[in-house]
């Protein structure tokens, strides 16, 4: 994977992003943007890319199906679990 490092830190770095949107957004609820949150510790946290992601992933599916999620929110989780899997390969 070592080519496709750059462009692996490029794409963890967008995702990061849109968690950060979230967890700054009061009209997500407090346990999802705590799982995001979570996930996004797992993501950016040192060790192996599959495992990082997949602890990422983990977490946000967990709360994506939330009854309380806004649809906007969920579009975004659904975004990032996109992103995820594909990096996941």
């Amino acid at each position: 994977m070592e080519g496709n490092d750059g462009k692996l830190v490029g794409e963890i770095e967008q995702i990061t992003k849109m968690m950060d949107m979230l967890i700054a957004d009061t009209s997500v609820p407090k346990n999802v943007r705590s799982a995001v949150s979570e996930a996004k510790a797992k993501l950016n946290a040192p060790g192996e890319y599959t495992v990082r992601i997949s602890g990422a992933i983990y977490n946000i599916d967990e709360v994506s199906n939330d009854i309380n999620l806004p649809p906007q929110a969920r579009t975004v989780i659904w975004n990032i679990l996109g992103k995820l899997e594909a990096l996941k390969g």
